[in-house]
């Protein structure tokens, strides 16, 4: 019998429900929380609408942000049960070399290597994979206005980057998991399901196919 993981990290492109999910896990699993907040980035916003001149700005933010709340997760009782976040510091890189010029890029190493040495690796990561017409359907369905901007082209050049990286991903045991049909919000049998798969997950890298479960 599997040992449920002790922090788990939930992560995958925009649209696929990685927040969604890690709320959820941490309701079932009574557990602190490290989110994302996408909304408190002022730079955001200018990204989307000129992304070249606010892409370093954006990705620094998020840099010092995930920083901090790494720090903090250091900080926190150890004796925690479980603790769920919504991203994986290691794969801030993916989106600074997708965004950055080279000196941008240049500078944003610096300060990486600089505040994230100490970055705990999480017992288990949990990467939601969706073809790109299934998040922009959630993207347009959740009615985030300065996400309306996102375009295929974009997407499909995140899901890529994000394919590659976990396909070198060793770090830590590796659930990667088909969320194109599956739905932990409003469909409680597919969270639970889910919820089942992730406690009972063990060493190396597994695969969940929800589509592949004759009911």
């Amino acid at each position: 019998m599997h040992e449920t993981p002790k922090y788990i990290v939930v992560e995958g492109p925009i649209g696929v429900g990685k927040t969604s999910l890690a709320k959820r896990l941490a309701q079932s699993f009574g557990s602190d929380i490290l989110l994302e907040a996408a909304e408190e980035n002022p730079f955001l916003e200018k990204f989307y609408k000129n992304p070249k001149q606010g892409a370093l700005p954006a990705q620094l933010f998020f840099l010092m942000q995930r920083a901090q709340q790494i720090s903090e997760l250091r900080q926190s009782d150890l004796f925690e049960p479980v603790r769920v976040a919504d991203f994986l510091i290691d794969k801030d890189r993916l989106f600074a070399e997708m965004i950055l010029d080279a000196d941008e890029l240049s500078l944003y190493q610096q300060m990486y290597d600089h505040l994230t040495l100490d970055a705990p690796t999480p017992d288990l990561v949990v990467y939601l994979q969706a073809p790109v017409d299934v998040l922009q359907g959630r993207i347009s369905k959740r009615g985030i206005r300065m996400e309306q901007r996102i375009g295929d082209e974009y997407l499909q050049r995140l899901s890529e980057s994000y394919s590659g990286f976990f396909h070198a991903y060793d770090d830590a045991p590796l659930l990667v998991v088909n969320a194109t049909e599956i739905d932990f919000v409003g469909n409680e049998s597919d969270y639970q399901l889910l919820l089942e798969r992730i406690k009972s997950a063990g060493k190396g890298r597994q695969y969940y196919n929800p589509l592949s479960i004759v009911a």
